[in-house]
């Protein structure tokens, strides 16, 4: 059985201690130099809402998360619906890995193309889920060592960097929290709906739930202490990096920012371990999130959701979906050439926060409209905190740019579109969306 230290570290994975460093330098401008609160903010948001999957994870130890949660605490159909948000993360995720990995290895290299740059990285993730070749926990473990290891040794050198050049009280200032010059409320939410991208992933603790010892209180605690872990980090990383470079308009490559920042305090050893880390990180995601997406087309196209034929074929050598994994990879390859990084990072955050949402009010639902037997209910818990968590949530989806709107719209009514016709408008329970196969 599974402890609490096992779900932290295995959260933290999940996570990546370098997901701040993708979000930065475009935190930075959307927010106007004050990158450091929209992690802030978003922390609030995700340990809110960590503690509501926490408490529906110990009500329904099942694999599923979002998906299982909303569909057996409020509606089967609103599960569908919730499920059908997650799938479209499911496919938008190797898509986000191709691009930013790209973007990485780019700026180490540049001479070498975009196009082609994206296309290694799409067929290297496509030929190792095609081989079976999954990470491992001790991979995991060994690139989280890495991980650490490049980052804190970026943490030291920002330090030294700083008080070489600033003296010791610059490591104490308040700018970064609020410059009254450029600060502005809407900026700073609008920025927040991105850089909420930084905690995505922090719900796979859940899905252990039936594997670990004492769940109602293990699993609670591991998703709120990953949530706090990262907003502490992260910040920490992003108050430094804004110190360091405090002139966010010089930036050469906004997108790949925090590579400038640690080639300023570490040099090009540094600025090269930075490069091969993200490039590393964006393929090991992509390999768990283009599998994770090929499974689950397999598995709707073997109830029916999707058509047979094509999506529920499975490879009699390898027992994969070869053809569901090559879709992904083609997919992945093509969005990288016409989707930006920050429309795709908030098609991410579309799905994610509309499942974070309605989490939420599920939790609000089984334990203050409904109740559970032997336990008196609490307002504090049972409805304020999670309360707040879908309205803090909510703020952040309602602040995501136009386009992700839109296109996050239109997958939402195609599957709105499919359920009603599927049920008979609804009279019906729906087929299910089997999360297990990810």
């Amino acid at each position: 059985m599974l402890g609490l230290w096992d779900l932290i570290l295995y959260g933290i994975v999940a996570v990546t201690p370098s997901a701040p460093v993708t979000v930065f330098g475009l935190a930075l401008v959307m927010s106007k130099g004050h990158a450091v609160d929209t992690i802030l903010v978003a922390m609030v948001a995700m340990v809110l809402t960590g503690f509501s999957y926490g408490r529906m994870a110990a009500l329904y130890p099942a694999a599923g998360s979002a998906y299982t949660y909303v569909g057996r605490g409020l509606n089967p159909h609103l599960g569908f619906l919730a499920g059908w948000a997650m799938l479209l993360d499911y496919v938008v995720i190797p898509v986000f890995c191709v691009i930013y990995g790209s973007l990485a290895i780019q700026r180490m290299l540049p001479q070498v193309p975009f196009v082609l740059w994206s296309a290694f990285i799409a067929g290297a993730i496509t030929y190792l889920n095609l081989r079976g070749i999954r990470s491992t926990a001790r991979a995991n473990q060994a690139l989280l060592s890495f991980m650490f290891f490049v980052l804190l040794a970026f943490i030291f050198l920002a330090v030294r960097y700083i008080v070489q050049h600033q003296g010791w009280a610059a490591m104490f200032t308040l700018q970064p929290f609020f410059n009254p010059q450029t600060f502005s409320v809407g900026s700073l939410a609008t920025a927040t709906s991105f850089a909420a991208l930084t905690y995505l992933g922090f719900d796979s603790v859940t899905t252990l739930a039936e594997d670990v010892h004492d769940p109602r209180r293990n699993v609670l605690l591991a998703t709120v202490l990953v949530c706090a872990f990262t907003g502490v980090f992260g910040g920490l990383l992003v108050y430094l990096g804004q110190i360091v470079w405090p002139d966010y308009s010089t930036f050469s490559n906004i997108e790949t920012a925090f590579m400038d920042v640690t080639r300023r305090v570490g040099g090009q050893s540094l600025f090269q371990a930075f490069a091969v880390l993200l490039v590393i990180a964006n393929i090991g995601a992509g390999l768990t999130g283009q599998v994770g997406a090929a499974r689950l087309l397999f598995g709707m196209g073997r109830d029916g959701v999707l058509p047979r034929r094509i999506f529920s074929y499975l490879d009699p050598k390898s027992n994969t979906p070869t053809l569901n994994i090559w879709v992904i990879g083609v997919l992945a390859f093509v969005g990288a050439q016409f989707m930006s990084y920050e429309l795709t990072a908030e098609i991410l955050n579309f799905g994610a926060f509309l499942g974070f949402i309605g989490v939420n009010v599920a939790t609000i639902w089984q334990f203050y409209i409904v109740g559970q037997s032997g336990r008196p209910k609490n307002f504090m818990t049972d409805a304020l905190v999670p309360g707040l968590g879908a309205l803090f949530c909510l703020m952040i989806w309602w602040g995501l740019a136009t386009p992700a709107k839109i296109a996050g719209g239109i997958w939402f009514a195609v599957g709105l579109t499919h359920i009603a016709i599927r049920t008979r408008g609804f009279q019906t329970r729906p087929v299910m969306i089997d999360f297990s196969e990810s």
